[in-house]
């Protein structure tokens, strides 16, 4: 495919995405009845979509309409590409602009430069202070690539060196002493030699500062309580160089584990039902995921007030749950990708006042402007 077709196709996914498909069903729709598209162009439509994902409102005031034409005019004169090339109606690009379609369009301000829901900019705002703005401004763009060096397989230069002879360039990240930021050949990470042999995993750098943030210590009974793929079970089990535990309401969340954990060399047991008490239980809830919404820009537009009402009662009936898990002594952690604080600080502050036999430790709160996603976690004893 040419550029200018990759472009079309982009517009055409951003239609059924506007008509309301999801945005995966339209990319993964695309794809099968584009048996031409190879590997790199499909990577190239995906990364359009997603660019405009993060600019829903702004792309569409910069294009001059609220189509996937629109928005990826918007999106091109956003990042200076070039229209009238990309836009000139040679074999399967798109039809040149309009001189109505060259004269609409301006760029975005107010409430459209943010990129997010009326309903959220004061939620946004009060929790973050004057640091919305700048964390609204790095949603609109592409998160870095993160890996977690697995410590059971090796440590970090060894890590970068392999990686390197598989073309892919890594930095160590200060948000954790494991963490590395990929700098060039993140498309091959799946296929090199440190990825297949377990020494390094996909994780973001926030999320395993969140981790390295436990109080981790070699013969504790742990658990996840909400372990999902499990990445933050197998960086526990690293850290902890024995067992850890994990649960998951929809046990299918965690069919990749045990195969994760051989290539890592971890042990992660999967519990369907957890017994007993632990020495420490971390519950990263389910949650609104703005934290991560340059990864997964769709949330940030099917977000609603009611959907974030619904979660905070799930939050607070995970935490009342696991209370019950944790021994005299113990750590309860509770840790969210997001940045609001109804779900974060203010959920904590409910469920001390609901228990009055537990105690605030240390809470922190990672954004964007710190590398990695926005996180919170806050460490509760008794």
């Amino acid at each position: 495919m040419t550029p200018a077709a990759r472009v079309q196709a982009a517009a055409e996914i951003l239609d059924r995405i506007g008509a309301g498909a999801p945005a995966e069903q339209a990319l993964t729709n695309w794809a099968r009845g584009a048996r031409y598209a190879g590997s790199k162009d499909r990577a190239a439509v995906r990364d359009h979509v997603f660019d405009v994902l993060r600019r829903w409102r702004s792309t569409a005031v910069a294009g001059g309409a609220a189509t996937g034409r629109g928005r990826m005019l918007g999106l091109l004169r956003q990042t200076g590409g070039d229209v009238a090339a990309l836009f000139s109606g040679e074999g399967h690009a798109p039809a040149p602009q309009s001189d109505e379609e060259a004269a609409a369009g301006a760029p975005a301000t107010g409430p459209d430069a943010l990129d997010l829901p009326d309903w959220l900019i004061p939620l946004f705002e009060s929790s973050l202070g004057p640091e919305a703005p700048a964390v609204a401004e790095a949603m609109r763009h592409r998160a870095p690539a993160f890996l977690r060096v697995n410590l059971l397989r090796g440590d970090v230069p060894r890590a970068i060196a392999s990686l390197a002879e598989d073309g892919i360039a890594a930095r160590v990240h200060p948000l954790a002493a494991t963490a590395l930021e990929v700098t060039e050949g993140a498309r091959g990470i799946a296929r090199s030699r440190a990825y297949e042999t377990g020494l390094v995993e996909l994780q973001d750098a926030a999320s395993q500062a969140v981790v390295a943030a436990l109080p981790l210590v070699h013969g504790m009974r742990v658990l996840d309580f909400c372990a999902g793929g499990g990445g933050k079970a197998l960086a526990m089990a690293a850290l902890l160089r024995g067992p850890v535990e994990a649960h998951d309401a929809d046990p299918r969340r965690m069919s990749d584990l045990p195969a994760r954990a051989r290539r890592a060399g971890a042990v992660v047991e999967p519990v369907s039902a957890p017994r007993g008490q632990y020495d420490l239980v971390l519950c990263d809830v389910p949650c609104s995921g703005s934290g991560a919404w340059r990864r997964s820009p769709e949330g940030k537009w099917a977000l609603d007030a009611a959907r974030l009402d619904v979660l905070r009662a799930t939050q607070a009936a995970i935490l009342d749950e696991v209370s019950t898990l944790v021994r005299p002594g113990g750590t309860l952690a509770y840790a969210t990708c997001s940045v609001l604080t109804p779900e974060n600080d203010a959920q904590i502050d409910a469920f001390l006042g609901r228990h009055g036999s537990w105690s605030d430790g240390a809470r922190h709160r990672f954004l964007p402007g710190d590398g990695g996603d926005g996180f919170f976690l806050a460490r509760l004893t008794r």
